[in-house]
């Protein structure tokens, strides 16, 4: 089997999940070249297969590439060659090389939501059927639907990634516990408003990626979704639902002064400045308070993405990477054989632990060491499962700016024409064949 049976024992003593034949030694000191570009080796000796990633500083992905290399009995060599800090960057960089048939690009880490524009494309190869269930076997269902369109797996998951909410236990204690609901979050929110006492909610407002997250999350969590894999856009009462909630949030004493230009990485600082009681925002915020503010750290709590129906689990937008093979590499099965060596679950530890990433194999959560650093990886685990996912379309570059013109700023949402704005905006965004 492709994942290692041996997930008990400590990080370093995983066992190998499949006989590495030709591994000696030596091979160990083979090391990773990190560039800006590179072209494939067509003379003798291993040849380099160039790996398009986002720069991921902990040195997880280097690590997990070296070694893999060493492992190859001599096959080949991965070199990351970086992209963009930023998503929307990275594409082009990915879509311009692509679109020009680029015979220099292998293997390119894609965002969740490029999958169905790569695939219909044609830029990327879909994953032969024996392959893709080995490739993917132990992983949770969420990410395995990010990486495929039309029945077919396009890429093979590596990280994941889901907004939890956070807390501080110091002022929620008079409610009994975290809000579990958003009714309920407002709620509490405004009493301690009340009080005089920090009460905003940290959240993602900017006219950027995070609005269509914030949004989606909210319309999957209320049993609805903005539209099918067929393009066919169904937005409905529960976007109504969503519109009402931000709205009420926006409008009300728990926004943030500054939450229609808010992005993660802002709200996490305004948390960290004593000014909120609730956050919604990614697990990378846990360890940034630990080590920057000790004190708000210790009153620091973490409960489920609140859901917008009681009694009903939410349904977060799924963030992450998968890994695809470019339709222009001229030797994919070794491209197939990385990916499966860069995904294997002793490597998602590492790029969990050291680089903040969370894993898609199930087993991985279950690991004592791994729980020690996430001690809310079984939240996590649960979200991955009963998870929300942002439209699967081959227009989703248009199609989520649309979303987020359609409810920039906040404060303006109009709950009662939100569902004929949204599907007049979406629909035209359809129409588009513009990739770029």
């Amino acid at each position: 089997t492709r994942r290692s049976s041996d997930l008990g024992g400590p990080l370093f003593r995983f066992a190998a999940s499949r006989p590495r034949s030709g591994v000696v030694g030596a091979l160990l000191l083979a090391a990773v070249v990190i560039a800006g570009c590179g072209s494939s080796s067509t003379g003798k000796g291993p040849v380099t297969i160039n790996w398009y990633v986002f720069p991921e500083p902990s040195g997880s992905f280097a690590k997990a590439a070296a070694e893999c290399s060493a492992h190859s009995g001599g096959r080949y060599t991965i070199k990351i060659n970086l992209l963009s800090t930023a998503s929307d960057q990275q594409r082009v960089s990915l879509v311009r090389r692509l679109a020009a048939k680029d015979p220099a690009i292998d293997i390119l880490a894609m965002d969740v939501v490029w999958t169905a524009e790569f695939a219909t494309a044609k830029w990327i190869r879909p994953w032969p059927a024996a392959l893709a269930a080995k490739v993917t076997e132990g992983d949770l269902a969420g990410p395995i639907a990010t990486a495929t369109w039309k029945g077919r797996l396009y890429a093979a998951p590596i990280n994941s990634n889901t907004q939890l909410l956070w807390y501080r236990k110091d002022l929620v204690k008079q409610f009994s516990g975290p809000p579990k609901t958003w009714d309920q979050m407002l709620h509490d929110s405004e009493i301690l408003a009340k009080q005089g006492k920090p009460h905003y909610i940290e959240e993602q407002g900017a006219q950027y990626e995070g609005l269509t997250v914030w949004f989606n999350s909210l319309v999957n969590s209320a049993g609805g979704q903005i539209m099918t894999r067929s393009n066919k856009v169904v937005i409905g009462h529960s976007a109504e639902v969503a519109a009402s909630l931000m709205h009420r949030l926006a409008t009300g004493p728990a926004a943030d002064p500054t939450l229609n230009v808010d992005m993660e990485d802002q709200a996490r600082i305004q948390f960290e400045a004593g000014k909120a009681a609730f956050q919604l925002n990614y697990p990378f915020v846990y360890p940034a308070a630990q080590a920057d503010v000790p004190k708000i750290f210790k009153v620091m709590g973490y409960a489920p993405f609140p859901t917008v129906t009681p009694g009903t689990k939410p349904r977060v937008s799924i963030g992450g990477y998968n890994l695809g093979v470019s339709a222009y590499s001229t030797h994919p099965q070794l491209d197939y054989q990385a990916i499966d060596c860069l995904t294997q679950p002793k490597y998602q530890v590492i790029y969990g632990e050291k680089g903040g990433l969370p894993p898609v194999d199930g087993s991985v959560y279950g690991l004592a060491s791994f729980k020690k650093q996430y001690p809310f990886a079984s939240l996590i685990k649960s979200q991955l499962e009963t998870y929300g996912i942002r439209p699967q379309t081959p227009a989703y570059a248009d199609v989520t700016l649309a979303i987020q013109k359609a409810l920039s700023p906040t404060s303006s949402i109009d709950p009662a024409t939100v569902v004929s704005t949204l599907t007049s905006e979406i629909k035209a965004a359809l129409s588009s064949t513009a990739l770029l």
